[in-house]
């Protein structure tokens, strides 16, 4: 039998792929729906804060809505179940809005492939591994998966690969981690047609293990290797859930069941470290920079306001801003205040 938090995973996979509903995670695992919110770097202790909007594309529906109000799980489900939809379901308006206020434009699923390929080819040393690109008799960009097993250079193993680091930067809904559908068109990608750095890592997983737990820890491996920011709060949730519901579908796929309850909590926790929100320019948490007032007052007793802007702002200096640098986990280093594996790091210190 089935646990009864997979239950939403089966209606994703048969309605919309592109379009995970909040309130069918709400009602089978609201511990699930609360990891995806959740914020690391704003989190203190028993303090649990989430992520942020960081977008004015939901400020007329009232409070809680406002560009620097977190995400929380009342204001996106039960009658507000649908406020939160991928960039093919908007409005036009709305994505010409995005395009106009935020830069943002989504990559089609073939060109995704193609740069995906890139990095593939340079891990491997040849071409064509995955697929091999083509064009139709129409036009249309596409791709053919190769069948076979994939075969490793002398030299590396499977397990390099799914450990090897990945990072998608200004993810949007993370095209380039998973394909579950092309984020342009909203079209289904079936799941052996799949060209995301991921999706190819858990292929990988796939072929090489052949029971529940050595699927499990190599996956949990891959997952670890992926990271994504972006800035805009819904984007990022959305890739969230996507790549948490990819998990379920080739575990479904390799085994013909559902993972237990656990293993989808501790993906989603996986998951919430390593697909964060930040602002990429600066490091750190979307508008957290802030100008910085103090009153001096002269010999003849007069006071006047002044304000110092922050210097990264300022000076356009990565490490010299005030506002919230952005946490993420190491999670092959041990933490020097837990002794386990998964030490916080500040994402800017890894660009020194």
């Amino acid at each position: 039998m089935h646990h009864p938090v997979n239950s939403f995973y089966a209606h994703i996979i048969v309605a919309n792929i592109a379009d995970i509903l909040e309130n069918d995670i709400l009602r089978t695992s609201s511990d699930v729906l609360a990891t995806l919110l959740k914020d690391h770097t704003m989190s203190r202790g028993e303090t649990v804060c989430n992520i942020l909007w960081a977008t004015s594309d939901y400020e007329h529906l009232g409070a809680g809505y406002a560009y620097h109000d977190q995400i929380r799980a009342e204001l996106i489900t039960d009658e507000y179940g649908q406020v939160i939809r991928p960039r093919t379901l908007k409005g036009k308006d709305a994505q010409s809005a995005r395009v106009r206020d935020m830069a943002e434009v989504f990559t089609p699923a073939w060109m995704c492939n193609a740069q995906n390929n890139l990095v593939d080819e340079a891990w491997f040393g040849k071409k064509n591994v995955f697929n091999a690109e083509h064009t139709t008799a129409n036009g249309t960009p596409g791709w053919a998966t190769n069948p076979d097993k994939i075969a490793f250079p002398q030299g590396k193993t499977w397990w390099d690969y799914v450990r090897d680091t990945r990072l998608e930067i200004t993810c949007g809904e993370a095209p380039y981690l998973v394909s579950r559908y092309d984020a342009t068109t909203g079209a289904t990608i079936p799941l052996r047609e799949r060209i995301g750095l991921l999706d190819r890592k858990l292929r990988i997983v796939s072929e090489n293990t052949d029971t529940p737990a050595q699927w499990l820890r190599a996956a949990q491996e891959a997952y670890k290797s992926i990271y994504a920011y972006e800035w805009q709060g819904d984007s990022l949730l959305i890739a969230r859930e996507s790549i948490l519901a990819s998990f379920v579908e080739y575990y479904r796929a390799k085994f013909g069941k559902d993972p237990l309850a656990k293993s989808i909590n501790y993906i989603a926790y996986i998951i919430s470290w390593n697909v964060w929100q930040m602002d990429g320019l600066k490091g750190v948490v979307p508008g957290s920079c802030k100008d910085k007032v103090h009153t001096e007052v002269s010999l003849f007793g007069e006071s006047k306001k002044v304000i110092t802007p922050c210097e990264g702002c300022r000076t356009d200096n990565i490490f010299k801003h005030n506002g919230t640098y952005c946490l993420i986990k190491d999670w092959r280093t041990k933490d020097p205040q837990t002794g386990r594996k998964g030490r916080r790091v500040r994402f800017i210190d890894l660009l020194k």
